[in-house]
């Protein structure tokens, strides 16, 4: 029996990083977007809250079935064998993530 692929998806969101789970990571047909779906969280608990930052998570996405992300906000796609703690922290909270240069406006 073959099992569903996981994977990892970190990326930039209002000077946040976000840490989610998705079974379906590719290329959007938006372009410059990579499309992220499947999101996975724990089945909700009955009662005691265990993880607020994966009921946070799940309220913000409880709607979404696809993300599109913009390609430069995106820092890793990583393809894992089970699911980790979700993670919402600041972009400069310890770590050398910088967002990809974007080209100036023209006005």
């Amino acid at each position: 029996m073959r099992t569903q692929k996981l994977y990892k998806v970190t990326f930039l969101h209002l000077g946040k990083c976000y840490e989610l789970y998705a079974r379906h990571v590719a290329s959007s047909g938006l372009w410059g977007f990579t499309e992220v779906g499947g999101l996975v969280f724990e089945p909700a608990g009955e009662g005691i809250v265990v993880d607020p930052t994966e009921e946070r998570l799940r309220e913000e996405f409880k709607d979404t079935r696809v993300l599109h992300l913009p390609m430069q906000a995106i820092v890793r796609i990583e393809e894992v064998d089970r699911k980790g703690s979700l993670a919402i922290r600041d972009a400069a909270d310890g770590q050398k993530v910088t967002p990809f240069p974007m080209p100036p406006r023209n006005r």
